[in-house]
């Protein structure tokens, strides 16, 4: 049985019939429950349960990564489902059953603060990714004391090491600590900057691939 709390124009919470009512972040919001599904596993329905799935297994391993990067698109949704609404539009490629990800037009960070400009990625010993950039801070509303949102992925792993405010724009470098056991393999590198007063941020932008050199004998 539904309940109504604020008079007869208010929000109710609660089943009335096939409508459904309730409150999320102080929205009151009625929605229609569903009918059955005579094919739930049409064609639409699994394209887009695929897309969703590839998607969510890309960003889960840097959730508070996107948490920052995507926080002023967290309207009426978190960040994160902000992200992965982006993503599954934007990122996602391919025919069922061969989806895959798009990593250079994927975003992890989004907004309208200058972007990192001529961002280089290498690995110069095992442990370590050394990401390099041009300072920008005389261009646009880019500032010298913006600070620099770094992010490496590996995909064999599923695992993403990252940083979420480090190094100014201005000192164009930022050193980032792998674990060792990323020897050998290619992780997928992003950069973005978020400004001093964390209110805003820039696009990801995707540098490249790289791959970490083995730990010496």
């Amino acid at each position: 049985m539904g309940k109504i709390s604020k008079g007869i124009l208010g929000g109710f919470s609660g089943k009335v019939g096939n409508v459904v009512g309730g409150n999320w972040k102080g929205i009151d919001y009625m929605r229609i429950k569903p009918s059955t599904v005579a094919n739930p596993q049409s064609k639409g329905q699994v394209d887009q349960r695929s897309r969703f799935s590839i998607a969510l297994q890309f960003l889960q391993p840097m959730k508070e990564f996107i948490k920052v990067g995507f926080k002023n698109y967290a309207i009426k949704m978190t960040a994160f489902n902000s992200a992965m609404s982006y993503n599954v539009q934007n990122a996602v490629i391919g025919d069922y059953p061969e989806f895959e990800i798009d990593y250079a037009s994927a975003l992890l960070s989004r907004g309208g603060l200058a972007q990192a400009l001529n961002a280089n990625a290498n690995a110069p010993a095992a442990g370590q990714v050394q990401f390099t950039w041009d300072d920008n801070s005389d261009y646009g509303n880019a500032n010298a004391t913006d600070k620099v949102m770094v992010l490496a992925y590996n995909p064999a792993k599923n695992e993403a090491i990252y940083l979420t405010g480090a190094a100014l724009r201005n000192s164009g470098e930022q050193t980032l600590t792998v674990p060792n056991y990323f020897s050998g393999d290619v992780v997928l590198t992003y950069i973005a900057f978020i400004s001093e007063d964390g209110k805003n941020v820039s696009n990801s932008t995707f540098v490249g691939g790289i791959e970490i050199p083995q730990l010496p004998d």
